[in-house]
């Protein structure tokens, strides 16, 4: 409301006030923001129907109607019903529909909250009067008028201009709680059509203190940052399709059930995502790594004593758990789909290997004997190095 009052003195309407362009400072302090639609109507009063749906006064969306400052507290009563209800008073079935935002805008007759108080219900009222003669702060003394209702009453406002009240809110530090900076200025055309900005204007601005600079130009660094490495995020993308490529025509002819990348669990104490190229086959399971550079690590079926039925959650991530003799595997995949192909080849590829082990050591029983069977009930599996030979 200061801030409003402060712009009224000067003859400047906001034409913009909503939630979204009231910023905290890190004080926990309110800062008005974006004014690029504010005008001076000091010489001549706006006719152009510019700024938010469900925010803007009937005599804003009244094409050819001159307007002031009174335009600035009918959208104060709609945004103050925002953030006791929210949604605008005008948005009360989730519409979208700009023509129909409009059409209650200058229509409907608000209805108050049986929850709200009396004093409450009386300042909406007033701030939502679609007459302007009859809006609370256009009866000839501006912010006064709102400042000494009695849903204000034993508010001192001197303490509140030297914001000596304790703030209800004080943001974390470090954040920055504002829209990416590339979008900061990116307004839509049909609302600004017709509004040219001067040197004069621009000089109205020289003297703004920027709050929590540090932290804006932190934000920047990383925007304009991430801007940069699009070029590099190509060539990355370039060379992980050409890498991709080598594989698949490595596997046109081999007995590869399934390959592609995936993610492993690895890292120092097991706590870093680890892009993998893997490849299935009927008897083992190949992590490449993403270089292809190295060997790759091998995971036989012999080896693995149980595969999660289910999908585990681990680390926020849904993911396949392949224990085995010497310990556990980790694996997921961002395509979900992708994931469940994965962990149903895996099963099957590991049931048949069981199967087909089961079945070998029935027939080293036949041949070498029950004692033999007994003391080695897999004489394949025990002859086999870690090289699978």
């Amino acid at each position: 409301m200061a801030s409003l009052e402060h712009m009224h003195r000067r003859y400047i309407v906001y034409r913009d006030l909503k939630p979204a362009n009231i910023l905290l400072d890190e004080h926990g302090h309110v800062r008005i923001s974006d004014l690029g639609l504010a005008c001076d109507f000091s010489k001549k009063k706006p006719h152009a129907s510019v700024g938010t749906h469900g925010y803007m006064a009937p005599e804003v969306l009244s094409k050819g109607t001159a307007y002031d400052s009174s335009a600035d507290w009918f959208s104060f009563g709609c945004m103050l019903y925002k953030l006791l209800k929210g949604h605008s008073p005008f948005r009360q079935h989730k519409t979208k529909d700009k023509h129909e935002i409009d059409r209650m805008t200058l229509t409907m007759n608000v209805e108050l909250p049986e929850s709200f108080s009396k004093d409450l219900r009386l300042l909406l009222e007033g701030l939502l009067q679609r007459d302007i003669d009859k809006r609370l702060g256009c009866k000839g003394n501006g912010a006064d008028e709102v400042k000494e209702h009695s849903f204000f009453a034993g508010m001192d406002w001197t303490q509140v201009y030297l914001q000596k009240y304790p703030p209800p809110l004080i943001p974390p530090r470090g954040e920055v709680n504002a829209a990416d900076a590339f979008d900061i200025g990116s307004f839509d055309e049909e609302d600004t059509k017709g509004i040219k900005l001067t040197d004069a204007d621009q000089d109205l601005y020289k003297n703004f203190p920027l709050v929590i600079s540090e932290r804006w130009q932190g934000e920047v660094a990383e925007t304009v940052f991430e801007t940069i490495n699009i070029e590099a995020d190509k060539v990355e993308l370039k060379r992980k399709t050409k890498q991709k490529l080598k594989f698949d025509t490595d596997e046109k002819e081999s007995d590869c059930i399934l390959h592609g990348y995936i993610k492993k669990l690895g890292g120092p104490f097991a706590s870093a995502w680890q892009t993998r190229y893997a490849k299935l086959y009927p008897n083992r399971l190949e992590l490449h790594p993403e270089s292809g550079s190295t060997k790759p690590e091998l995971v036989f079926m012999d080896q693995i004593e149980e595969i999660s039925a289910d999908l585990v959650h681990v680390k926020s991530e849904q993911c396949i758990v392949v224990r085995t003799r010497d310990g556990k595997i980790v694996l997921t995949n961002p395509d979900e789909i992708g994931l469940k192909e994965w962990a149903l080849s895996l099963r099957s590829a590991h049931k048949c290997s069981q199967e087909l082990l089961g079945s070998m050591a029935k027939k080293a029983g036949k041949i070498y004997g029950t004692e033999r069977d007994a003391n080695n009930k897999n004489p394949y599996i025990a002859s086999r190095n870690t090289n699978g030979n």
